[in-house]
């Protein structure tokens, strides 16, 4: 039997399986898609997964059939990609363990939500078979992809466009149309091998997306400088990763011990001899609030202290730290934020969190929802003002952005005040030695692309790292890893297609991708060959 043979006979069989069986195969492949996300990055089972959907679409006679193999698939995708959520809960296990498979499990099911919709809406345009079929599965997808970051305040993590985050050439695309229409292309050229199920005449599609696929790449190739980056005159950025566990670093006990651990790392020697000039520690690194919850004597000997952490030849710190509001005000507010302090101990700038995490941050619909944040204290945090450009001492304007306010396309920087840098504070330590810390420095690489910016990238453990506007990781502390990595800021790029347009290009090419394959839906019956 010829390969092509085969190909027909296994699509045929999975179009002939139906209820649990059908949904079971649907959610293994869902599954198994998983590693090619990071930090596995095996591709190539994508070209396997993917057509597998549109076979097993193929033997759903009803539009509940069709939501329901998207929707299997998705699940499967969710839990095995998001299973890391699980570890935040265990940090306090007495409390939150119980919720486990209520959060894993059920935002994947919310999730696949959307998967759902894609199938349901291949189902109900109808294209024809073949490659027109391919194309408005990719086209759904990626506006599938575009809803799950928008809706009910949005979740873009994982964006399948993450898969090629190993090869430098083919993230460049997405300085045009981001990490959607890098997405775009890899579900088309990915779902292709479908073709093969459908006709055994034809090779040439599947071909053709390979063509496509080498041409972005080529491209991204020749958009890499052969010569050194050119960097900010002056300036000298010291990441400190403390690799505090998150059991110790809210502890009351720990705290001076936690201050102080940042401040003697922050003042080790650097290996080329190079001081810095600014030292960045990660998202609420100070262990005491500042503005209200402690008297004004420790607020100042506290300030004081970190000032110290410069040494002789600093300008500021930036670090993460809880606000709250003077002793006294009401209402009684508390904000995640990012502050500069300079060497005399005066804070000199701060930005809040706007894009707060659901159930970590604040609990949607507290008045009938029983359930307690995760995070330490029983006040929600504030909402911030949103992405802002802040002056620095002695740094080019940046776009502050808070853990995971830097996974969302298109809303990471002031369009009418374009900064010179992205920063980005955040703590990893929550999800553990797992994939979570990875996938999240992998959508932080395509915004630093997409936006054309450096991204300076500080936890108090995950992977700390400098990321030039290439999305190139310059130097870095690895996961559960305690260090300190030196660097100079590399120079901006001018502003990128994308940074310019937004959305409004990936739009436009899901859009032609999509009438593309529908343009020809009623050219041929759907006949199994």
């Amino acid at each position: 039997m010829t390969k092509v043979h085969q190909h027909l006979v296994s699509a045929a069989r999975l179009a002939g399986l139906t209820g649990w069986r059908r949904l079971a195969v649907a959610a293994l492949a869902g599954v198994v898609s998983v590693l090619a996300l990071p930090p596995i990055h095996v591709v190539p089972v994508l070209f396997v997964t993917l057509p597998m959907v549109l076979w097993l679409l193929d033997g759903a006679a009803t539009r509940r059939a069709a939501f329901a193999v998207g929707w299997a698939f998705g699940f499967g995708f969710f839990v095995a990609g998001l299973y890391w959520i699980g570890n935040a809960l265990l940090v306090d296990a007495a409390r939150f363990g119980w919720m486990i498979p209520f959060a894993v499990g059920g935002l994947s099911a919310a999730l696949a939500v959307y998967v759902g919709l894609v199938t349901l809406a291949v189902q109900w345009l109808d294209p024809r078979r073949g490659w027109p079929r391919v194309m408005v599965f990719a086209a759904a997808w990626t506006l599938g992809e575009m809803l799950r970051g928008w809706a009910l305040t949005g979740f873009p993590w994982n964006p399948i466009g993450t898969v090629w985050m190993p090869l430098d050439a083919m993230i460049q695309s997405v300085a045009w149309v981001g990490v959607y229409g890098l997405g775009l292309l890899t579900v088309a050229v990915a779902a292709m091998p479908a073709v093969l199920g459908w006709d055994r005449a034809t090779w040439r599609a599947p071909v053709a997306a390979l063509a496509v696929l080498a041409g972005v790449a080529v491209a991204g190739a020749a958009r890499l400088p052969d010569g050194p980056l050119e960097v900010v005159d002056g300036v000298r950025l010291r990441l400190v990763q403390p690799n505090i566990p998150q059991v110790l670093k809210w502890s009351p006990e720990r705290r001076a011990e936690n201050l102080y651990r940042h401040i003697d790392m922050s003042r080790l020697p650097a290996e080329d001899g190079l001081a810095p000039t600014h030292v960045i520690w990660g998202e609420t690194a100070l262990p005491f609030a500042l503005d209200g919850t402690e008297d004004g004597g420790t607020q100042d000997r506290v300030r004081q202290v970190v000032a110290e952490a410069l040494g002789d030849t600093g300008t500021a710190v930036l670090t993460g730290v809880v606000r709250t509001t003077p002793a006294g005000q009401q209402p009684y507010q508390v904000w995640n934020s990012l502050v500069a302090i300079d060497a005399t101990g005066s804070l000199r700038a701060h930005y809040d969190k706007a894009h707060l995490v659901p159930f970590g941050e604040y609990v949607p619909l507290r008045s009938v929802l029983p359930l307690d944040k995760i995070t330490p204290g029983a006040t929600d945090f504030s909402r911030g003002d949103g992405p802002t450009t802040i002056d620095l001492p002695g740094l080019p304007p940046a776009s502050p952005l808070i853990c995971y306010e830097v996974i969302f396309p298109a809303a990471v920087v002031d369009a009418d005040n374009r900064p010179a840098w992205i920063l980005n504070v955040t703590n990893d330590g929550w999800y553990g030695v797992s994939s979570g810390p990875y996938q999240h420095l992998a959508t932080t690489r395509l915004r630093a692309v997409e936006e054309g910016l450096p991204l300076v990238r500080v936890a108090n453990t995950g992977v700390s790292a400098i990321i030039d506007p290439y999305g190139r990781i310059l130097s870095e502390v690895g996961l559960d890893r305690a260090g300190v990595a030196d660097g100079p800021l590399p120079v901006a790029l001018p502003a990128t297609p994308f940074a310019r347009s937004g959305l409004l290009l990936p739009l436009a090419l899901t859009g032609f991708v999509g009438l593309l394959g529908l343009a020809s839906r009623r050219n041929r019956p759907h006949v199994m060959k």
